[in-house]
């Protein structure tokens, strides 16, 4: 069982287009986010995580971005096991996220 939660693409653009302001980091590489991010994430590649903990937030929410949710998946999961709180995983990633109606 994971100690983190899930959401969709449609969850979040929902909460966003409300004004809801949420911590969104996204874990791609630079190439990735290069063609493109959702509004207000922060780029901390995957590899980077360790290194950049003090940046992530211990106990709200914190919505982990990569291109279909495998990246992310793992992020959640590391940031779990230390102990962070309110680590969620976007289901399907930037691929879902760019085929929003």
């Amino acid at each position: 069982m994971s100690n983190y939660t899930t959401t969709t693409v449609e969850e979040l653009k929902a909460r966003l287009d409300a004004g809801e302001k949420i911590h969104l980091i996204d874990v791609r590489e630079d190439e990735e986010v290069a063609q493109g991010m959702i509004p207000g994430a922060i780029h901390l590649p995957l590899g980077q995580v360790p290194q950049r903990l003090d940046e992530i937030p211990r106990e709200e929410e914190v919505i982990i971005i990569c291109r279909s949710g495998y990246r992310s998946d793992q992020a959640c999961q590391y940031l779990a096991s230390l102990g962070y709180t309110g680590t969620t995983n976007l289901v399907g990633g930037m691929l879902a996220w760019v085929n929003l109606p």
